[in-house]
Order: C-alpha cells, then structure tokens, then sequence
C-alpha cells in the first residue's frame, strides 16, 4: 500500500488502536455502494505523525480519535451544533481528480467511511478526528469513536432519557452496553437488558441494568410488560434485526419510542401498520445515526469521565489482537461470538 503525504488541511496518524465493529462485517457482506478495494476499519485511534499546511487545531504527537461523521462547518446544522446532520458529508473527502490517498500498484484504494482503521496508517480530513487526553489508553480511546458514543447517545441525545424513566435494550454487544451506560447517566429508574447469551447478560449488570431479560427463556416482550407495567418509555434495538426491530416497537408503551441502532441489510424492510402500531399508541419510531453525538466536544467528555472512573470502558476490550488476526475475528463475529469488542493493537 502506498499512503500520500497530507493535503492541506489532512492529517497522518500512526493508528494505535482499532476496535473491530459488527459494522465492519456488515459493511464486509454486504454492497452499501463503496468501491472496491477498500480498507476497512472505523473505530480507531493514534498519535499524530504529520499534519497538512493549513492544520491548525492538531500538531505532531496529539493523541486523537477518528469518527466517521466528517463535517463541513459551515452548513446550517453545522452552525446549530448538529454536525453530526451535515449537508455536506463529502466535505472531508479528496477531490475526485485529485491523487487518492492510498493507493496499491498504482490502482486508488478506498477508506471505509473515509477512514480506513484496520492499517499501520490513517490520512484523514481534520474533521475526521478529535484530539483526547494523554492519560486516556488508546485501546479504550479507540471505542469512543464508534459503538460508545452511538450507544450512549441514543440515549441521552436522541432519546433524552429523564430521571425516572423506564428503558429497555435489545442486544448487550458495545452498542448495546453503551445504551445501558448512557442510561443510567441520564437517571434512568428501571433499566432492562434483553440477550439471548448469559453472559452479556451479566455484563450488561455491571453498566446499569437494574433487570435482565434471556429471550430465550420465553417471550421478552412480555416480560418486558411484567416488569415495567405497561410498557417501557424508550426501547432501542442494537442488534440490527427486523424481528428485533418489530420487538423494540411492542416494548414501548403508550406515547412510548422505539430507537433503531442496529446496522441492517439495504434490503431490510421492517412491516407496522400506521394507525394501530403509531397513531392509536401514540407510539413513535426514530432512527439513531451515531447517537446524534457532536463527536468534537463529546468524546473529550468521555473519555474525561472514563479517567474520572465514573464510565466504564475497560469492560468492553475483550481481546486485544493483531491486524493479522482481523478476518478471524470477522469470522466469529459472524458466527455469534460472546466477544464484546476485539481490538486490534499496534505495536
């Protein structure tokens, strides 16, 4: 692979660290449009190596964090602070005459959600990328960049969870766990996990469910009901399934919210019925893209709170690997593995 010095306003980063998503694999098996070849990789973080000549907010040495939601700065939900709504999400990309970023034997290589993790190097617009305290590991600073800040947003930015609140969470992988976190940030009062696998149940203990569900023990939607009369005020799917997705629906109440997370297929289509499903219950449907997170201001955050000991981060590393060991690891995701987060390590 061959890696192009800096535009003026890039930046290099020797990658240090590299979450391995659920994502990833989807991305892998499915065609969301991206050209081939491609690096893949979205949830990682370094140290900066280079910087272009109209950089100014980053400098050799910085330890940064890359996110996928690029932005432009100047378009009207960037100016309101919802950057993560650009208009202009090819902002942060190269010109399509100009030279690629990376390339193999001459042939333009693609950066999966124009980042490119899984890889020795990043070149990556400045508004790819967050600088983060020094003290914070790069292994759990790399997780911010993705399943935390989704996870925890959904809660607290798209949902608003309130004190006193009643949640239910379909999925306890990162995403799923960073819902239940972000939760119990907010003063959620009764806080629910579902799963088929008991031991991310019992993970799911450990960042703020005050129940667990095993859905294979029975119906979780009514034991859901059983436990929070009624139904729950928020439910979100992290899984990514339709029957999961219909399950998140019947777990709300009334004037309850069903929040999508879960990366489905292109040709996933999920079945209700307007009148009986939304407008009798007064139920809602939202899609969460990323935990509605401004990435620039919220991940410092994070990432001040895990050195606060007050966000737990270490329990979500449950292997740290190698870049040789990725399409392994790719493969037991794709077979149902307990793993939380397998993280790929530089030396």
């Amino acid at each position: 692979m061959t890696i192009d010095k800096p535009g003026p306003r890039e930046v290099l980063v020797d990658t240090k660290a590299c979450g391995i998503c659920h994502s990833d694999l989807t991305v892998v098996n499915n065609d969301y449009g991206h050209p081939l070849p491609m690096v893949v990789g979205h949830e990682a973080a370094g140290v900066v190596a280079a910087v272009g000549s109209e950089v100014r907010e980053f400098a050799v040495g910085d330890h940064v964090v890359a996110c996928l939601m690029g932005f432009c700065g100047t378009c009207d939900r960037c100016l309101v602070g919802n950057r993560f709504l650009c208009r202009n999400p090819g902002f942060t990309q190269r010109a399509a005459d100009a030279s690629p970023r990376l390339s193999f034997e001459g042939t333009p290589v693609g950066q999966s959600a124009d980042l490119g993790g899984f890889a020795e190097q990043m070149l990556l617009h400045e508004h790819n990328l967050v600088k983060v305290n020094v003290d914070i590991p790069l292994d759990r600073a790399a997780l911010l960049g993705c399943g935390v800040i989704t996870g925890a947003g959904a809660a607290i930015n798209t949902a608003s969870v309130r004190v006193g609140d009643t949640v239910a969470v379909i999925g306890c992988g990162g995403v799923g766990l960073s819902v239940l976190q972000g939760a119990a940030l907010a003063g959620a009062q009764t806080i629910v996990a579902i799963d088929i696998k008991p031991e991310k149940l019992e993970m799911a203990k450990r960042f703020g469910a005050t129940h667990v569900v095993n859905a294979t023990d029975g119906d979780p939607v009514a034991a859901v009901h059983d436990l929070i009369g009624g139904g729950a005020d928020h439910a979100f799917e992290a899984l990514g399934t339709l029957k999961t997705s219909r399950q998140a629906l019947d777990l709300v109440g009334p004037g309850g919210t069903a929040y999508m997370i879960g990366m489905q297929s292109p040709d996933a289509t999920l079945e209700l019925n307007p009148f009986l499903d939304l407008v009798l219950q007064k139920k809602s449907v939202r899609g969460v893209y990323m935990g509605s997170t401004d990435f620039r201001t919220e991940i410092p955050r994070y990432a001040d709170l895990y050195l606060a000991g007050r966000f737990n981060l270490d329990d979500l590393v449950t292997e740290r690997v190698s870049l040789w060991d990725v399409s392994d690891r790719l493969e037991r995701l794709g077979k149902g593995t307990d793993a939380i987060r397998y993280v790929v390590t530089f030396p």
